[in-house]
């Protein structure tokens, strides 16, 4: 899966970011007081006694030389706190993003959370739990991760462990949708995949709603527009746009015909229907 990878990089030097500015800040203080002892008793060492002539002039010196010591220290003081907050930073992104966006909670669960997982032995317990997640998913084509993981009771790492085994074994497939990642089985054929992948909404699903009430009969356009209060125009523009689909054809051969759901339109509002149902009650 796209990202995991990245994700795995980007948290590995994240933490090496932590541990180092640690490192740096814990062996800084021993550091800075050897170099300090080494570099008095160099002093003491090239200092002759008979000097004190020009011990105005060494005060002098040792004062500039003291301040060009403290900006560098300075400076080396900064960086390993800066790595410290760096890190930290890194870390804290993605677990924002984590929270706000679900794509990117899988991911992360499937970069960290699966390698832990794999190590642990494979058991009738995990193969049952792996057969409740295809079966589901045969069942509920096009469910998000959140909704799949709810409705069988699985914690976040689990269902990401086992939707990434099943996806590498090639039974499942997943996309991206909006802040979502869905799941279905691979054995879907082109056109049900195409269904599920672009779904009917708003406007459009309300018109197929409308329309399934009516039967083989169908309905004129105007008392479709009276029933959703919009305007002729914009009616006008989906009941375009659902032909095109196949999803509703006309009833008649008449000028103006009262317009009924197709058997693809059927077989598509009854599969947006389900999804529905099943991520509601996820």
């Amino acid at each position: 899966m796209n990202g995991v990878s990245a994700v795995r990089a980007y948290t590995l030097i994240a933490m090496l970011a932590i541990v180092a500015g640690g490192w740096m800040l814990n062996e800084a203080p021993e550091v800075d007081l050897m170099e300090e002892e080494m570099d008095n008793f160099a002093e003491m060492e090239a200092t002759p006694a008979s000097a004190e002539d020009d011990s105005e002039g060494d005060e002098s010196l040792e004062m500039r030389n003291g301040g060009e010591k403290d900006e560098t220290s300075d400076s080396q003081n900064n960086l390993p706190a800066s790595l410290v907050a760096g890190g930290g930073a890194a870390l804290g992104s993605l677990a924002v993003g984590s929270i706000l966006f679900e794509a990117m909670r899988v991911t992360v669960l499937i970069a960290l959370a699966t390698p832990l997982l794999a190590r642990m032995k494979a058991n009738r317990e995990d193969l049952l739990t792996r057969g409740r997640v295809l079966g589901y998913l045969e069942a509920n084509s096009g469910i998000h991760f959140s909704a799949l993981r709810d409705a069988l009771g699985l914690a976040n790492g689990v269902t990401a462990y086992h939707l990434h085994t099943l996806e590498g074994q090639g039974e499942v497939i997943s996309w991206r949708d909006g802040k979502l990642r869905r799941y279905a089985v691979s054995s879907l054929t082109k056109e049900e995949l195409s269904r599920i992948r672009n779904p009917i909404a708003g406007t459009r699903l309300a018109i197929l709603e409308v329309l399934a009430d009516s039967g083989q009969i169908g309905l004129k356009g105007s008392d479709i527009k009276t029933k959703l209060q919009i305007s002729r125009q914009l009616l006008s523009h989906h009941l375009s746009e659902l032909k095109s689909a196949e999803l509703v054809e006309p009833a008649s051969e008449a000028r103006r015909p009262n317009w009924r759901l197709s058997s693809i339109g059927l077989e598509t509002l009854s599969s947006s229907r389900e999804l529905a149902r099943s991520e509601a009650v996820g």
